[in-house]
């Protein structure tokens, strides 16, 4: 009575621990790894980098200004004739002398250089935020391996544990079957020997189990310790056709449109390079002030002050650099062309992509469909070996396989399940909508 009443306290306490387990659903997994993936926050860090210098404090477009101050002190001995031819003299004579001024410095035309650069910076921009959406695509498609990972071994730890109580439950029947010599002890033997195999298998995958929870924990960027279980629904994108699917591609995939930033930003690059064959235009302008100071009795004026604005304008033409604005022309010219071929060896590439993840998101799905027949199948048969083993009809040994063909239908069927959500996962970045799916 009491060893029952401890196994009734001890279940309740399983199940309690069991029940206060996080749910960890998809939305939510995506919410955390993109607020707390360290790849990601890199990435992010990046593309503020590429906004600063986009900014217009970095386009050369704004003028500079320089403020300049001084002081100046003289002691010198001095001796002057006048007019009348008298000499005079004076021993330590001291000139002080103050200046400041205010300087700016503009330039009103650098041969479209500036304009060009402000360009290409705006599109670097673009191109780290197509980079911070590559890194997360990337991330959430990591995240997705492991979390289906964990919802398939969380499946298969369900499963084991189903094998080993039906193998429990068979070896006490026949223990039973021994005790009222209705078999041999060899039955008890193999059914014990089963026990022992279903045991291993249990442990063995809630150890991998457990494993694989800290490495989600760990793309999630969160304690390695937390417990959770993950959802384990699958639910597949509908309506998906090759051609569709084809066409978003070559508009959404993100290398595509990084190529074409890249040759925007060559583009851009070489006419700022042109610009050198320009002349450069610039505006000057200062205010000054200037104080001096001395106590030379011989001097016409003790002390003097001078202040006022002054501007100019200057033209600046390099007629010949030594030839670099030549090279730096070429070398953007073949740079530019480069880009152009990368970008049709890039859509290649990926229309290679987009075919090869097609058919293999199509053959996983023809291969869960078979795996769902073959588990109703295993499922039939080991319900109708079951009752006749209990009739005495087949022999352990035929029971034991019914039992193993069912646990294996159902672990093959519950990996192609996931397989085949990955595999559309895989196809939807490709066409660049990944992120717009409902996981």
């Amino acid at each position: 009575m009491q060893r029952n009443i401890f196994l009734l306290v001890l279940s309740v306490f399983v199940m309690t621990t069991v029940w206060s387990q996080e749910i960890l659903l998809k939305d939510e997994a995506i919410k955390i790894t993109i607020e707390n993936n360290l790849g990601i926050k890199i990435a992010k860090n990046s593309l503020e980098v590429a906004d600063n210098n986009a900014d217009i404090l970095n386009s050369g477009y704004l003028p500079t200004i320089t403020g300049n101050a001084g002081a100046s002190l003289d002691r010198q001995t001095t001796e002057g004739e006048l007019a009348n031819g008298e000499t005079r003299g004076a021993d330590g004579v001291e000139t002080k002398r103050y200046n400041a001024s205010v300087n700016l410095n503009y330039t009103l035309f650098d041969g479209l250089g500036r304009f060009y650069d402000y360009k290409r910076f705006k599109e670097e921009y673009g191109q780290s935020e197509l980079q911070v959406r590559e890194t997360i695509e990337n991330t959430v498609l990591q995240l997705f391996s492991v979390f289906y990972e964990v919802a398939r071994l969380e499946e298969n730890v369900i499963n084991l544990q189903e094998a080993l109580e039906v193998s429990k439950n068979r070896l006490k029947r026949a223990g039973y079957q021994f005790e009222y010599g209705q078999n041999t002890g060899l039955d008890v033997l193999n059914a014990e020997v089963n026990v022992n195999t279903d045991s291993i298998n249990l442990i063995n995958a809630e150890q991998l189990l457990r494993n694989t929870k800290r490495d989600l924990n760990l793309v999630m960027n969160r304690d390695l310790s937390t417990s959770f279980e993950v959802d384990t629904t699958v639910v597949f994108v509908p309506n998906i056709t090759m051609e569709n699917f084809l066409t978003e591609a070559k508009q959404n995939n993100v290398q595509m449109l990084l190529m074409e930033k890249d040759i925007l930003i060559s583009e851009y690059s070489l006419k700022s390079f042109k610009g050198g064959y320009l002349p450069t235009v610039g505006l000057t302008g200062s205010y000054g002030w200037n104080k001096s100071s001395n106590n030379n009795p011989i001097a016409f004026a003790v002390a003097s002050t001078n202040s006022g604005l002054s501007a100019g304008l200057n033209l600046s033409w390099n007629l010949f650099d030594g030839g670099r604005t030549i090279i730096n022309v070429r070398n953007a010219k073949v740079n530019y062309e480069t880009q152009e071929l990368l970008k049709q060896q890039t859509e290649l590439q990926i229309e290679r992509d987009i075919n090869n993840a097609w058919d293999t998101y199509r053959n996983a799905l023809f291969v869960l469909d078979v795996q769902e027949k073959n588990l109703q199948t295993n499922q039939n048969n080991f319900e109708r070996t079951n009752e006749r083993y209990k009739l005495g009809q087949v022999t352990s040994i035929e029971f034991r396989q019914a039992q193993l063909n069912l646990l294996g239908a159902k672990l093959a069927k519950s990996q192609s399940k996931y397989e085949a959500k990955l595999a559309e996962l895989q196809m939807l970045q490709v066409g660049g909508q990944l992120l717009n799916t409902d996981f």
